[in-house]
C-alpha cells in the first residue's frame, strides 16, 4: 500500500469508530455477512434464502 492509501485507510477506520448504525442497517449488515460466508461455502445459497431464514428466525 502507498502512504496515501494507508492514510486514507486510517482516516476511514477512525471515522467508523464514531458511526452508529440503525437497527435496519445492522439487520442488513448481519444478513449480508451471513450470505457472504454461506455462499462462499455453498454457491447454491442465495440472498433470498438468507433473508427467508432470517425472517423465520425473527432476525
Amino acid at each position: 500500500m502507498t502512504k496515501e492509501q494507508l492514510e486514507d485507510l486510517d482516516y476511514l477506520i477512525e471515522k467508523s469508530k464514531t458511526l452508529t448504525m440503525s437497527e435496519e442497517q445492522t439487520k442488513e449488515q448481519r444478513r449480508s455477512f451471513a450470505y457472504g460466508n454461506s455462499a462462499f461455502e455453498n454457491s447454491k445459497i442465495t440472498r433470498d434464502m438468507v433473508n427467508e431464514e432470517a425472517e423465520r428466525l425473527g432476525l
